[in-house]
């Protein structure tokens, strides 16, 4: 072999490994790139199917409670529930971002509005369980829970139907009347 062969051999292999890894650092900086943002549709659809998967829970987490016989290990419970409940849909919502729409941000500041009101829902349902020291405290703190619960499938509610109403072009509306989560969620209504 000539040694400008052995040059050349020489150069390919220390620039051969170099280019792969420019290569792969440039296929991984494209993949990490910005979230396009989801469609009216598809925001709509994720809106309904978690307030759905939210509401489910929490009928589960608050049931023992209209039992009748609560101690203060089911209020707990039930506490503790609802407001895991409450965070998985928090993070769903924020994780959907905002829809692709002209009322975009307005729906997502509608949907800041509700989760910061839930937040603070659930802190009243955990005080009120915290305050509880003796049997005596229990039905005021069931009533609390219960009344709260009420409030916050109330604020969802109304919710729903403000982001239906955002925008004149009727893209939100339409893509809620379209998701058959949203049908679900309102018993296709």
């Amino acid at each position: 072999m000539t040694s400008q062969r052995k040059t050349r051999a020489l150069t390919l292999r220390r620039v051969l490994p170099l280019s792969v890894v420019v290569v792969i650092a440039a296929l991984a900086a494209g993949c990490g790139g910005s979230k396009k943002p989801p469609t009216t549709a598809e925001w709509a659809d994720g809106v309904c199917s978690a307030v759905s998967t939210w509401e489910d829970s929490l009928k589960t987490a608050v049931q023992p409670l209209t039992s009748g016989n609560v101690s203060k290990d089911s209020l707990q419970t039930a506490a503790d529930d609802a407001k895991s409940a409450t965070d998985t849909l928090t993070s769903d919502l924020k994780d959907l971002g905002k829809p692709d729409t002209q009322v975009g941000q307005q729906a997502q500041d509608q949907i800041d509005a509700l989760t910061n009101d839930l937040q603070t829902d659930v802190d009243t349902i955990e005080s009120a369980v915290e305050g509880v020291s003796g049997v005596s405290g229990i039905p005021a703190a069931v009533t609390t829970a219960t009344t709260t619960v009420s409030t916050m499938k109330t604020q969802v509610n109304a919710t729903i139907t403000s982001l239906k109403q955002l925008d004149a072009k009727g893209e939100l509306t339409t893509a809620f009347q379209q998701s058959s989560s949203c049908q679900q969620l309102t018993g296709g209504s």
